[in-house]
């Protein structure tokens, strides 16, 4: 039976036993020992039982605590948690946050300063999540656009990242479920079975899928700076970090030497990759497209930073190649082992892989094998080159090819 207000004025507290009085649809009158009379909604939202205070009576009259039990209500028919928009803004946190402001509290609640791995989990945010489901809100997420991105990084050849993305998307939701801003996973709706095992490590162009890999990029759209650094990652056989950080300073064209410092090399260690004729031209060019910057490859923004260390491989993932996909690391591996098959010696390989050596090999070969590696790299540029067209082909070519 509804309450009226003679009634509610009439109601006296118990000692030592709060009760309430019900209104109707879930609306109470809570009345304690000490005589604290409060307005209660109580409901049922996804099978579980909740409830919001709406205000102490008089202060809440009988018929604004039934207004506000019906606005309450409407939420609760569109899905939405009362108590729990109450509880969030008394945190301070949006009811109904987008996917950059729910990952950035989660980042910042269970991540930073917590994981080792946190830089990692921060660039996949920012590289690989954000910039497709960023701006939509939380909720709205569903499993179907979970996995258009991890599937479009899987059909790259990407599986460790796309797997990558989705423990992320998972993780995060996670905590949103934990904290009961959502009520699934759609993450966990995206089988990890489905997405594939990662790849090992054992891709190597043949040599007529080099000449698709450097067709495909000269005949493509993407930036002149990123046409070039794939195709010298390929010649000089460097790390794409290398590349990315290197600066003028460091590069010597007129002797054919570019000094990747400590910093910037993986082992801490000092290397000089002797550059072929080819590489020389292709680092004037760069030369000539950074203008006053001292970096080789300045980022878009800012003459005085890098590209983003993804750059090169969202240009790479962008372009689509008749042959299966491919990597940057596999430009280095596709170098020696096709020079191990022509003879080449491993050490001089493995130097101008800059690798470390290992065991008793390390005591005993210190040589730096300055000249079998400027011969040996001038000879896979060579041959590379030969690879591209059946007539002779020099990197003004693959300008013109570009258009």
């Amino acid at each position: 039976m509804a309450l009226k207000d003679a009634q509610i004025k009439g109601l006296k507290p118990k000692a030592e036993t709060r009760y309430s009085k019900a209104d109707g649809n879930g609306l109470l009158l809570d009345i304690t020992p000490g005589g604290v009379r409060s307005w209660v909604y109580r409901y049922r939202l996804n099978g579980k039982r909740e409830k919001l205070v709406l205000g102490r009576y008089p202060d809440l009259s009988l018929k604004a605590a039934r207004t506000r039990r019906d606005e309450e209500a409407a939420k609760v028919a569109k899905g939405e948690s009362p108590a729990l928009e109450k509880k969030l803004a008394r945190a301070g946190m949006n009811i109904n946050p987008t996917m950059r402001e729910f990952g950035d509290q989660y980042y910042k609640d269970q991540i930073e300063g917590k994981l080792k791995s946190a830089l990692d989990f921060r660039r996949y945010l920012d590289a690989e999540i954000y910039p497709t489901l960023g701006d939509k809100p939380l909720k709205d997420l569903n499993a179907l656009d979970v996995q258009g991105l991890v599937y479009r990084k899987r059909d790259n050849g990407r599986i460790a990242a796309a797997m990558r993305i989705r423990m992320v998307i998972k993780q995060v939701f996670d905590y949103a479920v934990e904290k009961q801003m959502v009520t699934a996973n759609p993450a966990a709706m995206v089988a990890s079975r489905f997405i594939g095992k990662a790849r090992k490590r054992s891709r190597v162009l043949t040599p007529k899928e080099i000449r698709v890999y450097l067709r495909t990029i000269y005949q493509s759209n993407m930036r002149r700076q990123f046409k070039l650094a794939l195709h010298i990652i390929l010649l000089t056989l460097s790390r794409k970090s290398e590349l990315l950080l290197a600066r003028w300073k460091d590069v010597d064209v007129d002797k054919g030497e570019w000094l990747i410092p400590a910093e910037n090399a993986k082992g801490g260690k000092a290397h000089l990759v002797y550059l072929s004729t080819q590489v020389a031209e292709m680092f004037r060019e760069l030369k000539a497209l950074a203008g006053e910057s001292e970096l080789v490859l300045p980022g878009r923004g800012s003459s005085k930073r890098p590209f983003a260390k993804n750059a090169l491989n969202k240009a790479l993932e962008g372009l689509t190649f008749d042959m299966d996909p491919l990597t940057i690391h596999d430009l280095r591996r596709t170098g020696a082992t096709l020079l191990t098959e022509h003879g080449f010696n491993k050490d001089v390989i493995e130097k101008a892989l800059s690798h470390e050596r290992e065991g008793i090999r390390a005591v005993y070969i210190l040589a730096e094998f300055a000249e079998q590696r400027k011969k040996m790299l001038q000879w896979w540029a060579d041959y590379v080159e030969s690879l591209v067209s059946e007539s002779k082909v020099i990197v003004g070519n693959f300008g013109q090819m570009a258009g």
